[in-house]
């Protein structure tokens, strides 16, 4: 779980900071602090991965490089 990217911003429209999980799609969470907000997305993973084996979804594989965006 640990080697997915998260990537972490201060959200100015919610007034927090956003953790995403580009990796896992539609994982993310929200915090008052930077630390708030990687703990939470943490439990969202975990959830998320309990979830997708739940319904036999398939799962990403951790690319473990930085992943590009244009």
């Amino acid at each position: 779980m640990d080697r997915y990217e998260i990537i972490l911003y201060w959200s100015t429209a919610d007034a927090a900071f956003v953790a995403e999980v580009p990796e896992l799609p539609g994982c993310m969470a929200h915090g008052d602090s930077q630390e708030s907000a990687l703990a939470n997305v943490k439990e969202a993973m975990q959830l998320w991965l309990e979830t997708a084996k739940e319904f036999g979804d398939p799962i990403p594989e951790p690319r473990g490089e930085r992943l590009m965006f244009a």
